[in-house]
């Protein structure tokens, strides 16, 4: 201190030249000013010449003075004048016990509590009393023995806040043996100003007694982050603050793994309250990017939450192999599946009805698991890039349905055995069958299985050696329910019944909802799998990847934090020995938050220490260095002093001003030429051929045919359904306009409800956009009738193999097509306008083949199917066209086999019933026809 005042300086010594001041002043009086220089003519020189001898000119008084000043003010300068406003503190006589606070509450404050501990000790070494120095957040094993303030002020400035609260208890021990080895003369507590648990309070009282204690208080303690929340809607956090910080507000900052701010928001405290919410209404794509929240400015590790990819909301696409055109939507597997997905996932719909654009769709918009609910047979791009995807980390979950137990492609966990398995049917039970307990090695592990489940239908895997591991859920006679396997880095999961109730009643128990919220917890997580038991140590091991340091920053893990066991990682605390950070690895990691849910920032209480604890605030100002302000000072001083000398010297008479002629340049020339652009052709007001096809379909309703590329075939077909479409205007309302034919690669085919693809042996097989654009009409409820025209026979379970129908199933591989049967008697095609019981055509030996009614059939007496109730596809090879074909002399083109009258006008009627059918669907399968149609027949 500098005579009482809070002044020091780094260099006192320095103060000795202060003593030079008179020496300066003498040097100052006997050195005179500049002479005045005045200007005139020579001849002026000899009239007003004085002839006597001048005298030097001394200094004036105020110049000396001034000098005196600006000399004194850079010896101050030179010895480094400090500003200290702390007053002096009860230090005692002995050993004074310095303690400090340094976990992260006293990371926004630590400047303070340095800056008053650099000043005590400076203190105790100018007066050389040994000082006891620990940090509360360091633990026991620090020294407890008393040392040189010197030494005690090298450790002070090695220590920074900690990640973690102080542990302040785990002192207890080292000072009971210190103070017994040495009593203290004094304490000096530098606190948080926070409680923490444990006894330490009551600890120091008994082991110092009636020492004077001194608690320095007053430092700003941070704002804290905890109880991350990321619900349907938002990210929420709770923000929590000191019950003594007066602040209102709190900017809290959401960033992504790069550091980039992806929202920000401002949470407002009540007042009188400790806690308030803060919420990022954001996109689920966004707020799945989020890799950190913190509170901006703070600099604390409890004002930051780290989110890892447990927290993220899973985004599912949902794609169902039926049409979108559903009689009740809420009976569709779709809702069921949204209606479940929906508490805890984002739930993406494809707009594109083609199952390849669907996929792409879903891929682009970056979902982490993708659900096909009955989609049997992917097109083999989509099972490409779904298979690219699935390996790079992607969950495929699919469910199955008739069509998958029609056939399906290689992206399932297990071989399928061909049909399905139902009640009552071939491989069938004599009871409903309920769950098996789940595995230990299923996700489902520990869920309940309810008795009131049961299943009535299920597609069957293949019995293999290691389809015991891959079962996630089997019933009771052990057959598996749910299955599973990896895939690179992703994995494929199978129901092996619907996503509705048709086969079972599964989707509607609470446990189905568990289980896919199961499934997703485990899709595109962290790699290092934790096991509850621990007991494989190289999959259960967490390493330490990134930590916080006490101001919230990441650095690399300290050496003495170890890996720890992914099963204690699950109970684990911001410690010293498992700092908040990111544990594990690049590729997957979990994340360890300071703060939870139950913490809270609570006032220090000092009651037990009783009255011998005082509470003083840290200093209100930093130590303030007065070097800056001395030399400024001396600066100006030096800039007067130039002043004064100038003007004594006579500098104004010799300013002369002299005229500057200013020349300003001629205007600028600006020269525009604006160019217009050339008038443009006007745009034609032709259509398109296509957009003429498009406008005439729409306006009326017209039949159309594939074109093969075969003339004799074309014009059949061209022939065919214009005899047809002349029938139809006859005996019904219908009155079609002239038949179409279409390039099946690129024409549109929304426009037709109904396509005849008469078959071509020699045709050459549609490539793959073609596939998905077929497999997109039927998917969306148009229908193609194929016609092989071999005079088909076959079985009940087989074709037979003409080149026709070789070509034929080369078409049908890469479609997604139902299990089909020939048309039964109860069919809707039997009565949609004609009661028919066969379908001739030129030939009459084939039957007429359809989607199969034996999955719907179980429904109830009023089945509602995809499509209205339409079979997307019908087979049939009894040669159609060539029965309705008929010239423009209006004869018939072709004779039936045999030929008979009576065949061709069945196979009119068939045709009749077909169109009928495509158009209105199933509606006369209601119950409400049935008394028109038996009066019809008269019974």
């Amino acid at each position: 201190m500098f005579a009482g005042l809070p002044l020091t300086f780094t260099a006192p010594w320095i103060l000795a030249a202060l003593a030079l001041l008179p020496v300066i002043w003498w040097l100052l009086r006997l050195t005179p000013p500049r002479p005045r220089e005045i200007a005139f003519p020579p001849t002026r020189l000899l009239l007003d010449i004085d002839q006597h001898e001048e005298t030097p000119q001394r200094s004036p008084w105020w110049l000396t003075l001034l000098r005196l000043l600006l000399a004194a003010i850079l010896i101050f300068a030179l010895a480094g004048p400090v500003w200290r406003s702390a007053e002096p503190l009860e230090t005692g006589e002995g050993v004074l016990w310095v303690l400090i606070d340094n976990g992260w509450t006293s990371a926004k404050g630590w400047q303070s509590q340095v800056g008053a501990a650099e000043q005590i000790l400076a203190n105790a070494e100018q007066d050389g009393q040994p000082v006891l120095f620990a940090a509360t957040a360091e633990g026991p094993a620090q020294s407890f023995t008393p040392e040189a303030a010197a030494n005690a002020l090298e450790k002070l400035r090695a220590l920074e806040p900690r990640p973690y609260p102080p542990r302040r208890s785990e002192l207890s021990i080292g000072l009971r043996k210190a103070a017994q080895a040495t009593p203290p003369g004094a304490v000096i507590w530098l606190s948080d100003g926070t409680r923490t648990d444990g006894a330490f309070l009551s600890d120091l009282s008994s082991i110092i007694g009636a020492l004077p204690v001194t608690v320095m208080t007053g430092i700003e303690t941070p704002i804290g982050l905890k109880d991350l929340a990321n619900d349907a809607e938002a990210l929420s956090l709770t923000v929590i603050r000191h019950p003594d910080q007066q602040v209102g507000t709190a900017t809290v900052r959401a960033l992504d793994l790069k550091g980039l701010v992806l929202g920000e928001v401002q949470a407002s405290f009540d007042p009188g309250t400790t806690e308030t919410e803060a919420r990022f209404d954001l996109p689920s794509e966004l707020r799945n990017d989020i890799a950190r929240v913190e509170i901006a400015g703070e600099g604390a590790a409890g004002s930051v939450q780290l989110v890892d990819d447990s927290w993220r909301r899973r985004t599912v696409g949902v794609i169902s192999g039926q049409s979108g055109d559903l009689d009740q939507p809420l009976l569709s597997p779709v809702y069921y599946l949204e209606r479940a997905l929906a508490p805890f996932s984002d739930i993406r719909r494809p707009k594109d009805s083609d199952i390849d654009a669907a996929v792409a769709a879903l891929l682009d918009q970056g979902i982490s698991v993708l659900v096909l609910a009955d989609v049997g047979r992917l097109p083999d791009t989509t099972a490409e890039s779904l298979r690219e995807w699935v390996e790079s980390g992607g969950t495929l979950l699919r469910f199955a349905g008739p069509k998958t137990a029609g056939g399906s492609d290689d992206l399932i966990p297990v071989r399928l055995r061909a049909g399905d398995r139902s009640l009552g049917g071939s491989l069938s039970w004599k009871q409903p069958q309920q769950l098996a307990a789940f595995p230990d090695n299923s996700p489902f592990s520990g869920l309940k299985v309810p008795e009131e489940v049961t299943v009535n239908r299920q597609v069957l895997a293949e019995p293999t050696s290691d389809l015991p591991g891959r079962t996630w859920a089997m019933l009771e006679d052990g057959t598996p329910l749910v299955t599973a396997t990896s895939l690179g880095a992703g994995s494929l999961v199978l129901f092996h019944v619907t996503a509705d109730s048709s086969w079972s009643n599964l989707p509607l128990s609470g446990v189905f909802l568990n289980m896919l919220r199961r499934i997703l917890a485990v899709s595109n997580v962290a790699a290092v799998s934790e096991t509850t038991d621990g007991s494989t140590a190289s999959q259960s091991v967490l390493p330490p990847l990134r930590l916080l340091d006490g101001y919230g920053r990441f650095g690399p893990p300290p050496v003495e934090v170890t890996p720890v066991s992914a099963f204690d990682f699950r109970e684990a605390s911001a410690s010293r020995r498992t700092p908040p950070g990111l544990y594990g690895t690049e590729d997957g990691f979990r994340a360890l938050n300071l703060l939870q849910a139950e913490d809270e920032l609570l006032p220090l209480d000092l009651s037990p220490l009783g009255e011998s604890a005082t509470s003083d605030p840290y200093p209100a100002s930093d130590p303030f260095d007065l070097r800056s302000l001395f030399f400024t000072l001396a600066f100006l001083l030096i800039v007067l002093d130039t002043i004064a000398v100038f003007l004594l010297a006579g500098g104004i008479s010799r300013i002369r001003l002299k005229g500057r002629v200013a020349s300003i340049a001629p205007a600028m020339a600006v020269a525009a030429t604006l160019l217009l652009a050339s008038g443009t052709d006007p745009a034609g007001a032709q259509s398109t051929s296509n957009e003429l096809l498009a406008m005439e379909s729409t306006l009326q309703t017209r039949l159309a045919y594939v074109m093969t590329g075969n003339p004799e075939i074309d014009d059949t077909s061209a022939a065919g359904l214009s005899g047809l479409s002349q029938f139809l205007s006859e005996r019904t309302a219908l009155e079609p306009g002239p038949p179409v034919a279409i390039d099946i690669a690129r024409d549109e085919l929304a426009f037709f409800s109904l396509i005849y693809w008469p078959i071509d042996p020699a045709a050459d097989k549609p490539n793959d956009q073609t596939i998905a654009r077929i497999d997109t009409f039927m998917r969306n409820g148009g229908s193609i009738l194929f016609d092989t025209r071999d005079h088909l026979s076959s079985s009940a379970n087989e074709f037979a193999s003409t080149p026709a129908t070789l070509k034929l199933r080369e078409i049908l591989e890469d479609l997604d097509v139902p299990p089909l049967e020939p048309v039964p008697q109860d069919h809707v095609l039997t009565k949609a306008f004609y009661l028919l019981e066969t379908f001739p055509g030129r030939y009459a030996t084939s039957p007429l083949w359809v989607e199969s009614l034996e999955e719907v059939s179980a429904r109830g007496d009023r089945p509602v199917r995809a499509g209205d109730g339409v079979s997307p596809i019908m087979i049939t090879g009894n040669d159609f066209a060539a029965a309705w074909a008929i010239s423009e002399s209006g004869e018939f083109m072709y004779p039936t086999v045999p030929n008979d009258p009576t065949q061709r006008d069945y196979a009119f009627r068939s045709g009749v019933n077909i169109v009928m059918y495509s158009l209105t669907g199933n509606y006369k399968a209601d119950q409400v026809h049935i008394p028109a149609l038996l009066e019809r027949l008269g019974q």
